[in-house]
């Protein structure tokens, strides 16, 4: 593997070391938090499902990927520490320890597991391949939904109702989420190497 693979695409994009590296990687974690509020406010409604999808799993996975395990777990904790201040960064109008600690925060944990793993796939050029993402993606989204499940068991009265309110109504909202992402990074890829050239 050339050391161009061992780049991730935030990488690619803003250089500098020390304080100029510490600056970029700022600039990117505020980014990033933006990009996974507004992804958490995109709310869309499936056919037959009672419950509102978001983007919020594609605005994660994104991040990963583009800024490989480091930047996209230091950008999940920003943007979890920012929601449990108080801050309206999550879905509706939610915020504070009481949302993290509630039915959604096994998913929120899965947030920060997903971007490092996908982050580390990335960073060994399963971004640049449209099936390698894909797998990465499904991975990631799995680490989402184990602790999301696990979690979400302790207010449910059983199995079937934790799958039926956690996981069966997202998941043909999250089948399309997946294939858009893993669409969008090869294609950033490219478009960065046509702009290189």
């Amino acid at each position: 593997m050339t050391q161009t693979q061992n780049v991730v695409l935030a990488e690619s994009l803003g250089t500098g070391q020390g304080k100029s590296r510490l600056a970029v990687d700022t600039a990117f974690v505020l980014a990033g938090v933006a990009l996974l509020t507004l992804c958490a406010k995109v709310q869309f409604w499936l056919p037959g499902s009672p419950v509102p999808a978001t983007l919020g799993t594609f605005g994660v996975l994104i991040v990963g990927a583009g800024y490989g395990a480091r930047l996209g777990v230091v950008t999940l904790v920003a943007y979890l520490m920012l929601g449990a201040a108080g801050a309206a960064v999550f879905a509706g109008e939610k915020a504070g320890l009481a949302y993290l600690t509630g039915g959604t925060g096994g998913y929120l944990l899965g947030y920060v597991l997903a971007a490092g793993a996908v982050g580390a796939l990335a960073r060994r050029g399963w971004d640049r391949s449209i099936v390698w993402m894909a797998l990465a993606l499904i991975l990631g989204n799995a680490l989402i939904y184990v602790p999301g499940l696990l979690w979400l068991r302790g207010f449910a009265d059983s199995w079937a109702q934790t799958l039926a309110w956690g996981i069966t109504p997202y998941l043909l909202g999250d089948a399309l989420k997946l294939a858009l992402a893993a669409l969008l990074l090869p294609s950033l890829w490219r478009l960065r190497a046509t702009f290189s050239r």
